[in-house]
């Protein structure tokens, strides 16, 4: 027979009253002593195709109705010295997905086909071993072949739908990227269907921590095939390429309704923005430059941003400092709280969101698009408001002050030698780190691209 003391009881009764509690779910496992795993916060990046600077409603635009975007700025925070450290797309896409300046594995410019480097996790590999479903849709344009987003990280990848054809006057057989056609014989808009997709990946992995890489073909060119009722919403005469921009907004909207439909908006960080400046249809306003011979200026690097977390980020503010897209790894391993690889140059930029820091991310922020395989070269320097970039057909460098000129119209490198020398002597030691520019092959032509068709591909992203 068996003695209890006082003590004995209390614990009996007590251990009772908890399983009771708990079978009736008035109290949790964690009060008994069991630590429930605490799901990590969901990390979207929305990365659209050649969105310039003044391309949205939050950030100046008038004619081009943006109302899903610009309600993410409202709820969130705008970024308006957001940079791209090696436009344009391909090169763009790998700084953002390894978290690099491009230029130390040897993408000293667009280089498609060059590898991502093997002993670096891209950010879909690294979310992934933190926990994360990961998802992909739309544009890839980085890596060799044997790279494709579900070769490095990505578990589960949109399919890319075959595009529409037709005949020309003259016969030519010409495709349509955004038409796409589907098994049954009925045409869909891309954008649409990326938008669609969307849907389809938080629905399926909502109760798991994801992560969202989105980056629409729009809005890129061509535009044709840009439906009509998109092309009406536009005020003004450029309304292919604003049908375009709306499009993908409502493709947006989708997914923040679908975030708000499920509760999931207080544990999901978007952070927003473009792989480049505009082309030629597009706005930097109030910047110069962007695709098509503008790619010496400020706009064709400078693109729109807004980070949103509800109740995390405070809403309808603006954050002035100095920050790259390189800081948007940084940044979601902060959120999946793993450490960051050692060769990442971003940061993280919640401290700064959260206003517990406050000014420029980086000091420095630098650009070096040089060699054969760069046919948009540019060697250039933001610091402060200034920012010095190599004139390749004079051959020296030019200062402009971008709080006075934003334009840039006016070379005072003469009057602020200082300034220039301390800017030049930066990049030089920036250039000093990276390898020669003939260390790496010809980049090879059979790139990476995503898996063609209707659905998606489903694994494990390795």
């Amino acid at each position: 027979m068996h003695t209890h003391t006082r003590r004995d009881f209390l614990k009996i009764i007590n251990l009772g009253i908890a399983v009771s509690l708990i079978a009736t779910g008035l109290l949790s496992s964690s009060a008994f002593g069991q630590d429930k795993a605490r799901r990590k916060p969901n990390v979207v990046i929305l990365f659209i195709d050649d969105l310039g600077y003044g391309d949205l409603g939050c950030f100046g635009n008038k004619q081009t109705p943006t109302p899903h975007m610009d309600a993410l700025a409202n709820e969130g925070t705008r970024l308006t010295m957001n940079y791209v450290t090696n436009a344009a797309c391909s090169p763009s896409r790998c700084s953002l997905i390894t978290g690099m300046y491009t230029q130390r594995f040897g993408k000293f410019g667009m280089a498609r086909g060059h590898p991502i480097p093997h002993d670096h996790p891209t950010l879909a590999e690294f979310m992934r071993d933190a926990g994360y479903v990961t998802g992909q849709i739309g544009k890839w344009d980085l890596g060799s072949e044997g790279q494709g987003p579900h070769e490095r990280g990505f578990m589960e990848v949109a399919r890319w739908a075959p595009s529409t054809e037709e005949r020309t006057p003259s016969g030519h057989q010409k495709k349509q990227p955004y038409q796409c056609k589907k098994p049954d014989g009925s045409i869909v808009y891309r954008t649409d269907q990326d938008g669609d997709y969307m849907v389809e990946f938080v629905e399926r992995n909502k109760d798991k921590p994801f992560f969202l890489y989105f980056s629409p073909f729009a809005i890129h060119t061509p535009l044709e095939g840009v439906p009509q009722h998109y092309r009406d919403r536009v005020r003004g005469k450029n309304d292919m390429y604003g049908g375009a921009v709306v499009a993908v907004d409502d493709a947006i909207g989708k997914l923040r309704t679908l975030l708000k439909k499920l509760g999931l908006e207080k544990d999901t960080l978007i952070l927003l923005t473009g792989d480049n400046g505009p082309h030629p249809h597009g706005s930097a306003a109030p910047y110069a430059g962007g695709k098509m011979g503008g790619t010496q200026k400020e706009g064709w690097v400078h693109t729109p941003g807004i980070a949103w977390w509800p109740e995390t980020i405070p809403a309808g503010q603006t954050f002035e400092g100095l920050l790259c897209t390189l800081d948007y790894y940084a940044t979601a391993a902060a959120v999946a709280e793993q450490k960051l690889p050692k060769r990442c140059d971003g940061k993280n930029l919640l401290p700064y969101l959260t206003n517990k820091k406050k000014g420029d991310v980086h000091e420095f922020i630098y650009w070096y698009n040089a060699g054969p395989y760069s046919f948009r070269h540019l060697s250039a320097v933001r610091w402060k408001n200034w920012r010095l970039v190599l004139n390749r057909k004079k051959k020296q460098w030019e200062l402009f002050d971008l709080t006075k000129d934003l334009q840039e119209e006016r070379n005072i490198a003469e009057q602020y030698e200082d300034v220039v020398k301390t800017m030049k002597l930066k990049h030089e030691e920036f250039v000093s780190t990276l390898p020669a520019l003939d260390a790496y092959p010809a980049p090879i032509r059979n790139w990476a691209k995503p898996p063609e068709g209707w659905g998606w591909v489903i694994g494990d992203g390795k």
